[in-house]
């Protein structure tokens, strides 16, 4: 807490009347530390109110059980022991002990930190444990392998060169210079040394074989495996147009794509995105914040029309006008000469920096090598196992059967990405437990963010709750007379109550 922040609301220590909670809640504070009082059915809990992963108001979340849901990117933690119980948050909250006199609640006492399982228990068998992938999933499962107790051996593979970060903000708040790099690490270099996690940057696994039950990377050595999750990720589209391998063409996957774009930015007085895609406009976003002047160029009419419907991509698109994004819609760029970005119509744009933003591909290869079942993506049955037992998927590569939309879908979401690595993980320890969490990802432009649960593919319609230009909204895309899923602009609570729906009516 900043020293010149005065702590808020009543001195929970004096104790407060159940009568002045707002919606069940009540912010106050013990000692120098804000705490959150939360009803639920006839306990009341006293937790931390800021969520640990971007420190969203637990206060204005939603209660489910004993839980308790941040608005902003729906991370969930135990009102009793503070866990973080679903992503993207990983560290716990602390709680404190609330108890009756009467008819007031009265905190004093915070409780012990909850302390990780330890990585020397008994370990059940098999005891070997590769995953393949440094992204959200494959850190996300070998976290939870271990907060799960797991004893074996973790050996995590990663190509890039950089720990596990988190990716959202390299498109966000890091590229537009609101973040620092340290930020970045989902952990430091001392969890994965303490946690008995075996993390091999820079390291390529090159095949897979199934029956020996080994990975062999690039330097030939091969490592037997007991359970394997392969968690490889996405990879950026590439321009296939003459000049798209000049040095300042760029795409965005990693860390040093972003570092790249931002040495790029420092000198660099016009750029062109290559794109309308959500990654795309986050970096039209980010350049913009750092004064320089953006092209979009895109083939569609507007801008993520796809996904969110003709209403919500005209608001993005007049959001990123009025924020001085000149686009270039029903266009394609057919040539990069030098800094010259010929389009199709004829017209041409300088530009001393490009971003292509045209989408990923699952990485795919491995799998395919491996014999695996794939379906443009690796097919999985519902516990995120593949068609050779033993081998699990989770991430972007992963097709797996969507009890909501009633389809097998892939999507390429940071928080799904994690929730099926935590999933992966458990069934990896033999748990069988279904993987039916609903889709969620979040986008951010300016001060604008659009909150999206569900998966719709198409859709027939779009019912508008309130004002899109207002940036007070909640739509709703149907197809057959059912909500597919849910957009929303400033609605976090009822895009919380839409997500907690659609998980009661799954299937």
């Amino acid at each position: 807490m900043a020293e010149d922040k005065k702590p808020s609301g009543p001195d929970l220590t004096e104790g407060v009347a159940l009568t002045e909670f707002k919606d069940g809640k009540l912010l106050g504070h013990v000692g120098e530390d804000d705490v959150l009082l939360v009803q639920a059915g006839s306990e009341v809990f006293a937790i931390e109110p800021a969520c640990s992963h971007y420190h969203g108001p637990l206060a204005e979340g939603l209660v489910v059980g004993d839980t308790i849901r941040c608005p902003w990117h729906h991370a969930c933690f135990s009102l009793r022991t503070g866990e973080a119980t679903r992503p993207p948050a990983l560290n716990a909250l602390a709680v404190w002990e609330a108890t009756r006199d009467q008819d007031k609640i009265i905190v004093r006492r915070k409780r012990e930190a909850l302390t990780p399982p330890s990585a020397h228990r008994s370990a059940p068998a098999p005891d070997k444990f590769v995953i393949v992938g440094g992204g959200a999933a494959g850190f996300a499962a070998a976290e939870t392998l271990r907060r799960e107790g797991f004893a074996g051996a973790i050996t995590m593979f990663s190509n890039d060169g950089a720990m596990p970060v988190d990716r959202p903000n390299l498109s966000k708040d890091y590229l537009a210079g609101n973040a620092p790099e340290d930020w970045l690490p989902l952990r430091g270099e001392d969890y994965y040394r303490d946690s008995g996690i075996d993390l091999r940057l820079n390291a390529d696994v090159v095949a897979i074989d199934a029956k020996s039950r080994s990975v062999t990377h690039g330097n030939g050595d091969k490592l037997p495996f007991d359970r394997l999750l392969l968690a490889t990720g996405a990879e950026p589209l590439k321009l296939q147009i003459p000049g798209a391998d000049q040095p300042h063409v760029h795409t965005l996957r990693s860390v040093a794509d972003s570092r790249a774009i931002i040495q790029a930015a420092g000198s660099a007085k016009r750029a062109l995105v290559i794109g309308a895609s959500f990654i795309g406009l986050e970096v039209a976003a980010s350049l913009r914040a750092r004064k320089i002047e953006v092209h979009v160029v895109a083939p569609d009419e507007r801008p993520m029309q796809k996904v969110l419907g003709a209403e919500m991509g005209d608001f993005v698109r007049s959001l990123h006008e009025d924020n001085g994004v000149v686009f270039h819609l029903k266009e394609t760029v057919e040539k990069l000469d030098g800094l010259r970005a010929r389009l199709k119509s004829g017209a041409v744009i300088e530009a001393d920096l490009v971003v292509v933003g045209i989408g990923v591909k699952p990485r795919l290869a491995l799998a395919e090598q491996a014999g695996l079942t794939a379906d443009r993506g690796v097919s999985v049955i519902e516990y995120l196992e593949t068609s050779v037992a033993g081998i699990f998927a989770a991430g972007d590569i992963t097709r797996w059967p969507d009890p909501h939309s009633r389809q097998s879908i892939r999507v390429e979401h940071w928080v799904v990405a994690e929730r099926q690595g935590q999933t992966a993980a458990r069934n990896m320890l033999g748990r069988r437990e279904r993987f039916d969490a609903v889709p969620f990802f979040w986008s951010q432009h300016y001060d604008v963010p659009i909150n999206y649960v569900g998966h719709a593919e198409n859709f027939d319609d779009v019912a508008i709750d309130g004002n899109i230009s207002g940036r007070d909204c909640l739509l709703k895309y149907r197809k057959g007379g059912r909500v597919l899923a849910v957009a929303s602009i400033y609605r976090d609570l009822d895009n919380l109550k839409a997500e907690l729906e659609m998980e009661r009516t799954r299937g």
